[in-house]
């Protein structure tokens, strides 16, 4: 009904478009990190009243949920879900057309509850219509398809329908932010509605406001090498699109060659960022000339802390759910109460992890946590390069670990690396126990970011663009052991906080995994067994270092101050 839109439409809004958005666990608009992130953003609009809507798919069949074989292979089940259960469906439909057909496209509400009374409406995109084409009926069925047909179809719906509905529904937006490259074409739709008339426009001249159209854009991205960028054949876009707008234009705009989703989102942004200081470096030399910021991410405070630490922030650290940067004072926590929440949390990964998969763990060795987008450059297998060293650790000093993450289904390589690892946790159980957790999702990220002792995280240099699983584990007092990419280029304090693999200025193969192994032996695992104060103190300065800023409220200040004002 348009009634529950209209509170929501009084004030002008920054209009946030991501493909992905997390909104809760057993909701799977979601694949990774980007979503999670979106969703952490909407959460802290949510908190701070910041007037923003976002906008992204319906993703009816989700992404997948994953099941592991005997042999530790991934299968991939489907995943649907059903809107109606979350969400209201809203009167308005817009129009498009899409491969030479107009395709309908309707609109679910789903709103973002803030900590102290604010909200944020979530548009949930839709073509499931009886009156659209079989073909076009699937269009929003599930995330990121393999074929780019498929894909610019979706990219299409996001960016153009996106716009479009938001106008149909009443909002008067003044920034338009996209997350990533896959919603660009929203900035299309924006410079049609700000064309001049053809009287105005002299030959060679663009025809079309454009200062305008770059001063409410602002585009985030999130990939750190050109390759990574999502492209589409002219041939396609033709397919695709149609007429919508003439290719000489879009050549000038989005690349020669072929369209490229970052580089049109460029051209037509004001306010262009990255998400870590490397990265936005990083991202200004694959496009030179463009002036790039960094916003660093962060991660929500409430929902990444686990109960029991929330519990023990409410009592010594008042309105740090407000104001995360009051977590500064975490040194002032007596370490016996720090200790016991952590034990709680730990307690209730190991029950966990014994109901779902029968391996009992022991609460009086470390683990050693592992999660994320299992792919080639997150390098899952650089702990097991050498086996027989790793168990010759653990015979001294005893540790745990505890594995998971999913691959993309057409990820072959990330699919092998997940067999491999499993394959490898087998090998050495003798002497670390070890297991695999499917199905990785929000709510199983939350009992690992909560229950672990040390946050593994081994990217590839330069490839991590930020990571925020170690942002996640440092609201619960667990300290990062991680190659110094992404946020933790930033973020690292040796020893204080948690410690680096390996140096900036390596670049010999093997450098980074003699530097893990020296740090587990001779540092990370002496100093658990040890010295269980000065254990205790690096937690305290995971919290106190780490989460206090790499929080999502300092971001969306951020972004409201630096971007969308």
């Amino acid at each position: 009904m348009m009634e529950h839109v209209d509170r929501f439409t009084h004030q002008s809004r920054i209009a946030y478009f991501s493909m992905e958005i997390a909104l809760r666990a057993d909701v799977p608009t979601y694949a990774g990190g980007l979503g999670v992130l979106a969703g952490d953003m909407v959460r802290s609009a949510a908190d701070l009243e910041v007037p923003l809507v976002a906008v992204t798919l319906v993703s009816r069949n989700g992404y997948f949920r994953q099941e592991l074989d005997a042999q530790g292979r991934q299968i991939e089940q489907p995943e649907r879900w059903h809107p109606e259960t979350y969400a209201t469906r809203l009167s308005a439909g817009v129009a498009l057309t899409i491969d030479g057909r107009d395709v309908w496209v309707s609109a679910w509400l789903y709103v973002v509850p803030g900590q102290t009374g604010g909200q944020v409406p979530v548009i949930l995109l839709d073509t499931d219509l009886p009156f659209n084409a079989e073909d076009d009926r699937v269009i929003t069925d599930r995330l990121y398809g393999d074929d780019a047909v498929y894909r610019l179809k979706q990219e299409t719906v996001l960016g153009i329908a996106g716009f479009r509905m938001l106008r149909a529904l009443g909002f008067n937006i003044f920034k338009y932010h996209m997350n990533e490259g896959h919603s660009a074409l929203l900035s299309l739709e924006l410079m049609r509605r700000f064309a001049y008339p053809p009287e105005r426009v002299r030959p060679g001249e663009p025809g079309f406001d454009l200062p305008r159209v770059r001063g409410m854009c602002v585009f985030t991205t999130h990939t750190p090498v050109d390759a990574g960028h999502d492209r589409f054949p002219y041939d396609v876009v033709s397919r695709v699109l149609g007429e919508y707008v003439d290719v000489a234009t879009l050549k000038g705009l989005g690349g020669t060659d072929v369209l490229n989703m970052t580089r049109l989102a460029l051209s037509l942004s004001e306010y262009v960022n990255g998400v870590a200081l490397r990265h936005a470096e990083i991202t200004g030399r694959l496009f030179p000339g463009q002036p790039v910021h960094s916003i660093a991410n962060g991660v929500h405070a409430y929902t990444w802390t686990g109960a029991r630490f929330a519990a023990l922030y409410d009592c010594w650290i008042p309105g740090w759910r407000h104001e995360p940067q009051l977590l500064l004072r975490a040194d002032r926590i007596p370490d016996e109460a720090v200790w016991a929440a952590h034990g709680a949390q730990k307690q209730a990964l190991l029950d966990r992890i014994l109901a779902q998969t029968g391996i009992t763990l022991r609460a009086d060795l470390p683990i050693i946590g592992f999660a994320r987008r299992m792919t080639a450059y997150k390098r899952p297998d650089l702990l097991f390069a050498d086996a027989e060293r790793l168990m010759r650790i653990a015979r001294a000093r005893p540790f745990q670990l505890v594995f998971s993450g999913k691959a993309h289904p057409s990820d072959e390589p990330g699919k092998g690396l997940i067999a491999f690892v499993n394959e490898r946790l087998r090998r050495i159980r003798d002497d670390v126990p070890a297991v695999y957790l499917p199905d990785y999702n929000m709510d199983l990220a939350l009992g690992l970011v909560s229950g672990t002792d040390i946050w593994l995280n081994t990217p590839l240099r330069p490839l991590e663009a930020s990571g925020t699983s170690g942002m996640k584990a440092a609201f619960n007092a667990v300290p990062s052991l991680s190659v110094l990419d992404g946020w933790w280029g930033e973020g690292c304090i040796e020893g204080v906080n948690g410690w680096a693999i390996g140096d900036p200025a390596e670049t010999a193969p093997g450098q980074e995994q003699e530097s893990l192994y020296r740090k587990l032996e001779d540092v990370v695992l002496p100093l658990y067994y040890e010295h269980r104060p000065a254990w205790i103190a690096v937690m305290k300065g995971a919290v106190s270092k780490s989460a206090s800023y790499f929080n999502s409220h300092r971001m969306m200040r951020r972004y409201v101050t630096e971007a969308y004002l």
